[in-house]
Protein backbone atom coordinates (compact mmCIF):
# COMPACT_ATOMS: atom_id res chain seq x y z
CA UNK A 1 0.00 0.00 0.00
CA UNK A 2 1.91 3.03 -1.24
CA UNK A 3 1.24 6.55 0.10
CA UNK A 4 -1.05 7.36 -2.88
CA UNK A 5 -3.18 4.23 -2.51
CA UNK A 6 -6.80 5.09 -3.36
CA UNK A 7 -5.91 7.95 -5.73
CA UNK A 8 -7.10 7.48 -9.31
CA UNK A 9 -5.11 9.19 -12.07
CA UNK A 10 -6.23 9.61 -15.68
CA UNK A 11 -3.00 9.72 -17.65
CA UNK A 12 -3.50 11.45 -21.01
CA UNK A 13 0.22 11.87 -21.66
CA UNK A 14 2.67 10.52 -24.22
CA UNK A 15 6.42 10.31 -24.89
CA UNK A 16 8.51 11.00 -21.72
CA UNK A 17 7.66 14.02 -19.57
CA UNK A 18 4.10 13.15 -18.64
CA UNK A 19 4.54 9.36 -18.56
CA UNK A 20 7.57 9.73 -16.26
CA UNK A 21 5.47 11.78 -13.84
CA UNK A 22 2.49 9.43 -13.92
CA UNK A 23 4.72 6.37 -13.56
CA UNK A 24 6.03 7.86 -10.32
CA UNK A 25 2.47 8.46 -9.11
CA UNK A 26 1.71 4.84 -9.94
CA UNK A 27 4.84 3.63 -8.19
CA UNK A 28 3.63 5.48 -5.10
CA UNK A 29 0.37 3.54 -5.14
CA UNK A 30 -2.03 5.51 -7.35
CA UNK A 31 -4.25 3.69 -9.84
CA UNK A 32 -2.97 5.17 -13.09
CA UNK A 33 -5.15 4.69 -16.17
CA UNK A 34 -3.14 5.42 -19.30
CA UNK A 35 -5.43 6.66 -22.07
CA UNK A 36 -3.78 5.92 -25.41
CA UNK A 37 -4.73 6.55 -29.01
CA UNK A 38 -5.59 3.50 -31.10
CA UNK A 39 -1.97 3.54 -32.36
CA UNK A 40 -0.56 3.79 -28.85
CA UNK A 41 2.14 5.93 -27.28
CA UNK A 42 4.89 6.62 -29.84
CA UNK A 43 7.57 5.49 -27.37
CA UNK A 44 6.29 1.95 -27.82
CA UNK A 45 8.23 2.02 -31.12
CA UNK A 46 11.59 3.33 -29.78
CA UNK A 47 14.56 1.01 -29.36
CA UNK A 48 15.14 -2.73 -29.78
CA UNK A 49 12.06 -4.85 -29.08
CA UNK A 50 11.10 -8.47 -28.68
CA UNK A 51 7.55 -7.70 -29.77
CA UNK A 52 6.14 -4.70 -31.69
CA UNK A 53 4.92 -1.88 -29.48
CA UNK A 54 6.88 -2.89 -26.39
CA UNK A 55 10.15 -0.99 -26.73
CA UNK A 56 12.48 -0.28 -23.80
CA UNK A 57 11.65 3.44 -23.48
CA UNK A 58 7.98 2.55 -23.07
CA UNK A 59 8.71 -0.32 -20.69
CA UNK A 60 10.79 1.94 -18.47
CA UNK A 61 8.36 4.88 -18.37
CA UNK A 62 4.99 3.17 -18.07
CA UNK A 63 5.09 0.59 -15.32
CA UNK A 64 2.47 0.81 -12.56
CA UNK A 65 -0.27 1.66 -15.08
CA UNK A 66 -3.25 0.18 -16.86
CA UNK A 67 -3.80 0.86 -20.58
CA UNK A 68 -7.02 1.79 -22.35
CA UNK A 69 -7.39 2.87 -25.99
CA UNK A 70 -9.88 5.59 -26.88
CA UNK A 71 -10.31 7.65 -30.03
CA UNK A 72 -10.99 11.01 -28.39
CA UNK A 73 -11.89 12.63 -31.70
CA UNK A 74 -15.04 10.52 -31.78
CA UNK A 75 -17.92 11.67 -29.57
CA UNK A 76 -18.21 8.25 -27.98
CA UNK A 77 -14.52 8.28 -27.10
CA UNK A 78 -14.77 11.72 -25.51
CA UNK A 79 -17.89 10.66 -23.59
CA UNK A 80 -16.07 7.57 -22.34
CA UNK A 81 -13.10 9.55 -21.02
CA UNK A 82 -15.47 11.96 -19.27
CA UNK A 83 -17.05 9.00 -17.49
CA UNK A 84 -13.57 7.97 -16.34
CA UNK A 85 -12.83 11.53 -15.22
CA UNK A 86 -16.00 11.67 -13.15
CA UNK A 87 -14.56 9.29 -10.55
CA UNK A 88 -10.89 10.36 -10.86
CA UNK A 89 -8.75 12.41 -8.51
CA UNK A 90 -6.16 13.64 -11.01
CA UNK A 91 -5.97 14.18 -14.76
CA UNK A 92 -2.53 14.70 -16.31
CA UNK A 93 -2.01 15.81 -19.92
CA UNK A 94 1.00 17.02 -21.88
CA UNK A 95 -0.37 18.44 -25.09
CA UNK A 96 -0.84 22.19 -25.41
CA UNK A 97 -3.92 23.49 -23.56
CA UNK A 98 -5.27 24.65 -26.92
CA UNK A 99 -5.40 21.01 -28.04
CA UNK A 100 -7.33 20.01 -24.93
CA UNK A 101 -9.79 22.83 -25.66
CA UNK A 102 -10.26 21.57 -29.22
CA UNK A 103 -11.14 18.15 -27.78
CA UNK A 104 -13.64 19.95 -25.53
CA UNK A 105 -11.70 18.65 -22.53
CA UNK A 106 -10.46 21.95 -21.12
CA UNK A 107 -10.60 22.67 -17.40
CA UNK A 108 -13.81 24.66 -17.77
CA UNK A 109 -15.51 21.50 -19.07
CA UNK A 110 -14.04 18.76 -16.89
CA UNK A 111 -14.29 20.76 -13.67
CA UNK A 112 -18.05 20.80 -14.18
CA UNK A 113 -18.01 17.01 -14.45
CA UNK A 114 -15.74 16.64 -11.39
CA UNK A 115 -15.14 19.72 -9.21
CA UNK A 116 -12.66 17.77 -7.02
CA UNK A 117 -10.38 16.96 -9.96
CA UNK A 118 -6.73 18.05 -10.00
CA UNK A 119 -6.25 19.03 -13.67
CA UNK A 120 -2.49 19.04 -14.27
CA UNK A 121 -0.91 20.14 -17.53
CA UNK A 122 2.78 19.66 -18.39
CA UNK A 123 3.52 21.60 -21.56
CA UNK A 124 5.89 24.13 -23.05
CA UNK A 125 5.13 27.60 -21.80
CA UNK A 126 3.09 29.56 -19.28
CA UNK A 127 -0.22 30.65 -20.71
CA UNK A 128 0.18 34.35 -19.94
CA UNK A 129 3.15 34.95 -22.28
CA UNK A 130 3.67 35.26 -26.05
CA UNK A 131 4.91 31.65 -26.36
CA UNK A 132 1.68 30.23 -24.92
CA UNK A 133 0.69 28.25 -28.02
CA UNK A 134 4.19 27.26 -29.21
CA UNK A 135 5.17 23.59 -29.37
CA UNK A 136 8.04 22.53 -27.11
CA UNK A 137 10.45 19.62 -26.94
CA UNK A 138 13.29 18.73 -24.60
CA UNK A 139 16.00 19.86 -27.05
CA UNK A 140 14.29 23.19 -27.68
CA UNK A 141 13.93 23.98 -24.01
CA UNK A 142 17.51 22.94 -23.27
CA UNK A 143 18.66 25.43 -25.89
CA UNK A 144 16.34 28.19 -24.73
CA UNK A 145 17.53 27.87 -21.12
CA UNK A 146 21.25 28.15 -21.95
CA UNK A 147 22.34 24.55 -21.40
CA UNK A 148 24.08 24.13 -24.79
CA UNK A 149 25.78 27.50 -24.33
CA UNK A 150 27.07 26.33 -20.95
CA UNK A 151 28.22 23.03 -22.46
CA UNK A 152 30.14 24.96 -25.11
CA UNK A 153 31.75 27.17 -22.48
CA UNK A 154 33.10 24.18 -20.56
CA UNK A 155 34.49 22.24 -23.54
CA UNK A 156 35.43 22.94 -27.17
CA UNK A 157 33.16 25.90 -27.83
CA UNK A 158 30.58 23.82 -29.71
CA UNK A 159 27.06 23.98 -28.22
CA UNK A 160 25.64 20.55 -27.43
CA UNK A 161 22.53 19.22 -25.75
CA UNK A 162 22.87 17.16 -22.56
CA UNK A 163 22.68 13.49 -23.72
CA UNK A 164 19.60 12.79 -21.64
CA UNK A 165 15.97 13.94 -21.73
CA UNK A 166 16.87 16.20 -18.84
CA UNK A 167 14.01 18.67 -19.30
CA UNK A 168 11.34 15.98 -19.56
CA UNK A 169 12.55 14.30 -16.37
CA UNK A 170 12.94 17.50 -14.33
CA UNK A 171 9.57 18.88 -15.39
CA UNK A 172 8.01 15.48 -14.71
CA UNK A 173 9.44 15.51 -11.19
CA UNK A 174 8.15 19.05 -10.71
CA UNK A 175 4.72 17.89 -11.82
CA UNK A 176 4.67 15.09 -9.24
CA UNK A 177 5.37 17.61 -6.48
CA UNK A 178 2.73 20.03 -7.76
CA UNK A 179 0.11 17.28 -8.04
CA UNK A 180 0.78 15.96 -4.54
CA UNK A 181 0.64 19.52 -3.14
CA UNK A 182 -2.70 20.04 -4.88
CA UNK A 183 -4.06 16.83 -3.37
CA UNK A 184 -3.10 18.10 0.08
CA UNK A 185 -4.93 21.37 -0.60
CA UNK A 186 -7.99 19.49 -1.88
CA UNK A 187 -8.11 17.46 1.32
CA UNK A 188 -8.27 20.77 3.18
CA UNK A 189 -10.75 22.63 0.94
CA UNK A 190 -12.68 19.91 -0.86
CA UNK A 191 -12.01 21.65 -4.20
CA UNK A 192 -9.82 20.62 -7.09
CA UNK A 193 -7.87 23.04 -9.24
CA UNK A 194 -6.02 23.54 -12.50
CA UNK A 195 -2.23 23.22 -12.23
CA UNK A 196 0.07 24.31 -15.08
CA UNK A 197 3.68 23.08 -15.07
CA UNK A 198 5.46 24.84 -17.99
CA UNK A 199 8.74 23.45 -19.27
CA UNK A 200 10.41 26.76 -20.14
CA UNK A 201 9.87 28.49 -16.81
CA UNK A 202 10.67 25.33 -14.82
CA UNK A 203 14.01 24.88 -16.58
CA UNK A 204 14.83 28.61 -16.51
CA UNK A 205 14.61 28.43 -12.71
CA UNK A 206 16.51 25.12 -12.59
CA UNK A 207 19.47 26.39 -14.63
CA UNK A 208 19.61 29.93 -13.30
CA UNK A 209 19.42 28.74 -9.70
CA UNK A 210 23.08 27.76 -10.17
CA UNK A 211 24.16 30.33 -12.73
CA UNK A 212 22.36 33.59 -11.92
CA UNK A 213 25.51 34.86 -10.19
CA UNK A 214 25.91 38.60 -10.45
CA UNK A 215 22.78 38.82 -12.59
CA UNK A 216 20.94 38.39 -9.29
CA UNK A 217 21.57 42.06 -8.61
CA UNK A 218 20.25 45.12 -10.38
CA UNK A 219 22.38 46.52 -11.87
CA UNK A 220 24.26 43.24 -12.51
CA UNK A 221 27.62 42.63 -10.87
CA UNK A 222 28.78 40.27 -13.65
CA UNK A 223 27.42 38.26 -16.59
CA UNK A 224 26.33 35.29 -14.46
CA UNK A 225 27.69 31.78 -14.25
CA UNK A 226 28.93 29.61 -11.38
CA UNK A 227 32.71 29.44 -11.86
CA UNK A 228 33.16 25.99 -10.31
CA UNK A 229 30.58 24.43 -12.63
CA UNK A 230 32.09 26.14 -15.66
CA UNK A 231 35.71 25.16 -15.02
CA UNK A 232 37.02 23.06 -17.94
CA UNK A 233 38.71 20.76 -15.39
CA UNK A 234 35.47 20.00 -13.54
CA UNK A 235 35.18 16.57 -15.10
CA UNK A 236 36.06 12.94 -14.43
CA UNK A 237 39.83 12.90 -13.89
CA UNK A 238 42.23 10.76 -15.88
CA UNK A 239 44.25 8.31 -13.83
CA UNK A 240 47.19 6.25 -15.05
CA UNK A 241 44.81 3.52 -16.25
CA UNK A 242 41.36 5.05 -16.61
CA UNK A 243 39.12 7.71 -15.04
CA UNK A 244 37.80 8.56 -11.59
CA UNK A 245 35.25 11.00 -10.16
CA UNK A 246 36.58 13.06 -7.27
CA UNK A 247 35.40 16.22 -5.55
CA UNK A 248 37.49 17.89 -2.87
CA UNK A 249 35.15 20.62 -1.67
CA UNK A 250 35.33 21.87 1.91
CA UNK A 251 38.32 22.77 4.07
CA UNK A 252 38.37 19.45 5.96
CA UNK A 253 38.38 17.46 2.72
CA UNK A 254 41.27 19.53 1.35
CA UNK A 255 43.27 19.04 4.55
CA UNK A 256 42.65 15.29 4.28
CA UNK A 257 43.71 15.39 0.63
CA UNK A 258 46.93 17.23 1.47
CA UNK A 259 47.65 14.66 4.20
CA UNK A 260 46.99 11.73 1.83
CA UNK A 261 49.13 13.14 -0.98
CA UNK A 262 51.87 14.78 1.05
CA UNK A 263 51.29 18.09 -0.70
CA UNK A 264 52.19 20.41 2.16
CA UNK A 265 53.24 23.00 -0.44
CA UNK A 266 49.61 23.36 -1.52
CA UNK A 267 48.38 23.44 2.08
CA UNK A 268 49.99 26.87 2.57
CA UNK A 269 49.54 28.16 -1.00
CA UNK A 270 47.10 31.12 -1.06
CA UNK A 271 45.21 29.67 -4.03
CA UNK A 272 44.59 26.38 -2.15
CA UNK A 273 44.61 27.20 1.58
CA UNK A 274 41.10 28.67 1.95
CA UNK A 275 37.65 28.18 0.45
CA UNK A 276 37.67 31.76 -0.84
CA UNK A 277 41.09 31.32 -2.40
CA UNK A 278 40.07 28.11 -4.14
CA UNK A 279 36.81 29.63 -5.39
CA UNK A 280 38.63 32.61 -6.89
CA UNK A 281 41.17 30.36 -8.62
CA UNK A 282 39.06 27.32 -9.40
CA UNK A 283 40.58 26.65 -12.84
CA UNK A 284 44.09 26.56 -11.34
CA UNK A 285 42.91 24.33 -8.48
CA UNK A 286 41.14 21.81 -10.71
CA UNK A 287 44.00 21.73 -13.22
CA UNK A 288 46.47 20.86 -10.45
CA UNK A 289 44.08 18.22 -9.07
CA UNK A 290 43.95 16.71 -12.57
CA UNK A 291 47.76 16.54 -12.73
CA UNK A 292 47.98 14.84 -9.32
CA UNK A 293 45.36 12.20 -10.14
CA UNK A 294 47.19 11.13 -13.31
CA UNK A 295 50.02 9.72 -11.20
CA UNK A 296 48.30 6.55 -9.88
CA UNK A 297 45.78 3.95 -11.00
CA UNK A 298 42.07 4.25 -10.45
CA UNK A 299 42.15 1.46 -7.83
CA UNK A 300 45.04 3.07 -5.99
CA UNK A 301 43.34 6.47 -5.83
CA UNK A 302 40.03 4.94 -4.78
CA UNK A 303 41.69 3.22 -1.82
CA UNK A 304 43.71 6.31 -0.84
CA UNK A 305 40.80 8.74 -1.05
CA UNK A 306 38.28 6.50 0.67
CA UNK A 307 40.72 6.03 3.56
CA UNK A 308 41.17 9.84 3.71
CA UNK A 309 37.38 10.42 3.63
CA UNK A 310 37.61 12.40 0.39
CA UNK A 311 34.49 11.95 -1.80
CA UNK A 312 35.20 9.57 -4.69
CA UNK A 313 33.12 7.45 -7.05
CA UNK A 314 33.84 5.35 -10.13
CA UNK A 315 33.08 6.67 -13.60
CA UNK A 316 30.65 4.11 -14.98
CA UNK A 317 29.41 3.55 -18.48
CA UNK A 318 25.87 2.30 -19.09
CA UNK A 319 26.81 -1.37 -18.77
CA UNK A 320 29.13 -1.12 -15.79
CA UNK A 321 26.56 0.88 -13.81
CA UNK A 322 24.36 -2.22 -13.73
CA UNK A 323 27.13 -4.09 -11.90
CA UNK A 324 27.99 -1.40 -9.35
CA UNK A 325 28.24 -3.18 -5.97
CA UNK A 326 25.90 -0.73 -4.23
CA UNK A 327 23.33 -0.94 -7.03
CA UNK A 328 23.53 -4.73 -6.88
CA UNK A 329 23.22 -4.80 -3.07
CA UNK A 330 20.13 -2.54 -3.09
CA UNK A 331 18.55 -4.60 -5.93
CA UNK A 332 17.83 -1.40 -7.85
CA UNK A 333 17.68 -3.17 -11.25
CA UNK A 334 15.78 -6.40 -10.52
CA UNK A 335 15.31 -8.83 -13.38
CA UNK A 336 11.60 -9.66 -13.52
CA UNK A 337 9.32 -11.67 -15.76
CA UNK A 338 7.03 -9.56 -17.94
CA UNK A 339 3.82 -11.34 -19.04
CA UNK A 340 4.65 -10.92 -22.74
CA UNK A 341 8.26 -9.70 -22.92
CA UNK A 342 9.85 -12.37 -20.77
CA UNK A 343 12.79 -11.51 -18.53
CA UNK A 344 13.44 -7.77 -18.43
CA UNK A 345 15.48 -5.50 -16.20
CA UNK A 346 13.21 -3.25 -14.15
CA UNK A 347 14.02 -0.26 -11.90
CA UNK A 348 12.89 0.11 -8.30
CA UNK A 349 11.36 3.38 -7.11
CA UNK A 350 14.23 5.22 -5.41
CA UNK A 351 12.15 6.76 -2.60
CA UNK A 352 11.66 4.55 0.46
CA UNK A 353 8.69 4.96 2.81
CA UNK A 354 8.83 3.51 6.33
CA UNK A 355 5.07 3.17 6.83
CA UNK A 356 3.75 2.88 3.26
CA UNK A 357 6.35 0.86 1.35
CA UNK A 358 6.07 0.82 -2.42
CA UNK A 359 6.68 -2.05 -4.80
CA UNK A 360 6.08 -2.54 -8.50
CA UNK A 361 2.83 -4.44 -8.89
CA UNK A 362 2.31 -3.82 -12.61
CA UNK A 363 4.85 -3.86 -15.42
CA UNK A 364 4.24 -1.73 -18.52
CA UNK A 365 0.96 -2.78 -20.18
CA UNK A 366 0.26 -3.96 -23.69
CA UNK A 367 -1.71 -1.52 -25.80
CA UNK A 368 -5.38 -1.59 -24.70
CA UNK A 369 -4.66 -4.42 -22.26
CA UNK A 370 -7.15 -3.13 -19.67
CA UNK A 371 -9.74 -1.36 -21.85
CA UNK A 372 -12.65 -3.67 -21.07
CA UNK A 373 -11.74 -3.81 -17.38
CA UNK A 374 -11.54 -0.03 -17.03
CA UNK A 375 -14.73 0.61 -19.00
CA UNK A 376 -16.59 -1.97 -16.92
CA UNK A 377 -15.45 -0.23 -13.73
CA UNK A 378 -16.84 3.03 -15.15
CA UNK A 379 -20.26 1.41 -15.57
CA UNK A 380 -20.20 0.31 -19.20
CA UNK A 381 -22.07 -2.91 -19.94
CA UNK A 382 -20.53 -5.73 -21.95
CA UNK A 383 -22.74 -4.79 -24.91
CA UNK A 384 -21.66 -1.15 -24.71
CA UNK A 385 -18.00 -2.17 -24.63
CA UNK A 386 -18.50 -4.46 -27.61
CA UNK A 387 -20.15 -1.55 -29.44
CA UNK A 388 -17.18 0.74 -28.75
CA UNK A 389 -14.83 -1.93 -30.15
CA UNK A 390 -17.04 -2.42 -33.20
CA UNK A 391 -17.19 1.33 -33.86
CA UNK A 392 -13.43 1.78 -33.62
CA UNK A 393 -13.59 3.87 -30.45
CA UNK A 394 -11.47 1.37 -28.51
CA UNK A 395 -9.68 -1.91 -29.14
CA UNK A 396 -10.29 -5.38 -27.81
CA UNK A 397 -7.85 -6.92 -25.37
CA UNK A 398 -4.84 -8.11 -27.42
CA UNK A 399 -4.06 -11.78 -27.59
CA UNK A 400 -1.39 -12.95 -25.16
Amino acid sequence: MGPLEGIKVIDMTTVLMGPYATQMLGDYGADVIKVESLDGDVTRQIGPTRHPGMGPVFLNTNRSKRSICLDLKKPAGRDAVLRLIKSADVLVYNVRPQAMARLNLGYDVVSQVNPRLIYAGVFGFGQDGPYAAKPAYDDLIQGATALPALMAQTADGVPRYVPNALVDRIVGLTAVGAICASLVDRNRTGRGQRVDIPMFETMAGFVMGDHMGGLTYEPPLDKGGYARHLSPDRRPYKTSDGYICVIVYNDKQWQNFFDATGRDDLRVHPKFATFAGRAANIDTVYAELARILETKTTAEWTAILEKADVPVMPMHDLESLLGDPHIVATKFFPVVKHPTEGRIRNMRPSARFSETPVETKRLAPRLSEHSAEILSEAGFSADEIAGLVRDGVTKAVPNT
